[in-house]
């Protein structure tokens, strides 16, 4: 399907939807917010995820107490709340009304509704839309002067969902220099305008630095460290396989899991991992990662995982599928080590634990993969660069 295909079908929904945005509209008018918004963000969740850390750091470093946060999504728990509450913006829960698929009605007239809010405001504010449907799907409704800015964290069904509605984006932000070749890619074989090509824009995750890092001093157990949900496309339970191998062998080594991630790892595995569970509490956060020596992703995609940021600016060397900018950033013997595959997950367990071997037989590699990261993080992953370049969304 070609790229006038989606603008025909928006505009036919759009035609269908129309009755509710006039309604919304109507009740925007008759109930006004009491205050104006320099920024609307809307986001889906608030629950444990790498995106959802991203949105709460983007939203401490430009949004304040002018600007509101919409959840359009039921959240599965309550584990970054704080964190977006940290930026001091108003935060709007909606997903009662947007997320009931037995009441979507409810969807179409919110859309009204807050375009509605928006439009209505004397000063003209700036849209952010971190990945988020409700964010798309209310764009045709949104005033043209009032600049849309979109995230993107990865190449997956968002790269299709937002297609109809490029003609409403005046910026898009990808954090995956490898994401936005693919999108690029995609751009041409539907034969997306060439304008679109010119709004991607790169910016690199960032994050707060620690600055009380030690030296990694291997003493015992080599503790390899997972970090993340445990959802399908992360197959946590090879690192569980891992474990297993590693203590068949009788390897001095620790398997960390912090996150969600019991229901991903077979119950005839547990014995040989540590699941420290969902921690939210930064020092406690900071001090394990501090005593791990290596991060773990085993992921079939990703766009940059805040985990490898993480791991590396504490010195960890990283042991990775390479996906989304994963070899963007880490280079066999530099920063850690890439599998060879993606798809063999049999390839991806044995040699995760001969990698696992290798620094334990070498301790100096250990070490110097450690001081390259420290360096490499410092270099790459600052907060007040990453600040700085959101911050240019509203200059410019």
């Amino acid at each position: 399907m070609k790229y006038s295909t989606y603008i025909i079908k928006r505009k036919i929904e759009d035609i269908a939807i129309f009755p509710f945005i006039v309604l919304g509209r109507l009740i925007a008018k008759l109930k006004r917010e009491p205050v104006e918004f320099d920024i609307y963000f809307f986001f889906p969740f608030y629950h444990t995820g790498g995106a959802e850390k991203v949105h709460s750091l983007i939203t401490n470093g430009i949004g304040n107490k002018n600007s509101v946060i919409y959840f359009t999504r039921k959240s599965v728990d309550q584990n970054f709340y704080a964190d977006f509450k940290k930026s001091g913006c108003k935060i709007v829960d909606i997903s009662g009304f947007t997320d009931n698929k037995y009441l979507y009605f409810l969807n179409l007239l919110f859309r009204g509704i807050i375009s509605g809010y928006i439009n209505n405001q004397k000063k003209q504010p700036l849209v952010f839309n971190g990945q988020c449907n409700f964010g798309y799907k209310i764009s045709p409704w949104i005033k043209a002067t009032v600049p849309q800015v979109e995230l993107i964290h990865s190449y997956n069904t968002f790269s299709w969902i937002r297609l109809p509605f490029l003609p409403f984006i005046s910026r898009t932000i990808m954090i995956s220099k490898v994401r936005m070749e693919e999108h690029l890619k995609q751009y041409t074989i539907l034969n997306v305008p060439p304008p679109y090509h010119k709004k991607i824009q790169y910016i690199v995750n960032g994050i707060p630095l620690p600055t009380n890092v030690q030296q990694k001093q291997m003493e015992g157990n080599l503790k390899i460290l997972y970090v993340g949900r445990g959802t399908e496309e992360k197959r946590v339970n090879l690192i569980a396989l891992m474990a297993k191998e590693a203590s068949v062998k009788n390897l001095p080594v620790e398997f960390l899991f912090m996150g969600e991630v019991e229901d991903a790892i077979h119950a005839d595995l547990k014995a040989y991992c540590t699941v420290l569970g969902h921690q939210s509490d930064e020092k406690e956060i900071d001090a394990i990662y501090q005593k791990a020596h290596v991060v773990i992703i085993t992921s079939y995609t990703e766009g940059f995982p805040m985990v490898i940021e993480e791991g590396m600016a504490r010195g960890c060397a990283v042991i990775a599928t390479p996906v989304g900018d994963i070899p963007v950033h880490v280079m066999n013997n530099e920063n850690g080590f890439l599998f060879s595959t993606v798809e063999s997950e049999a390839t991806i367990v044995k040699e995760g634990v001969e990698y696992i071997l290798l620094l334990i037989n070498n301790k100096n590699l250990l070490a110097t993969i450690g001081k390259n990261n420290i360096k490499y993080a410092n270099d790459h992953f600052s907060i007040q660069a990453f600040n700085h370049a959101y911050q240019q969304l509203l200059i410019n």
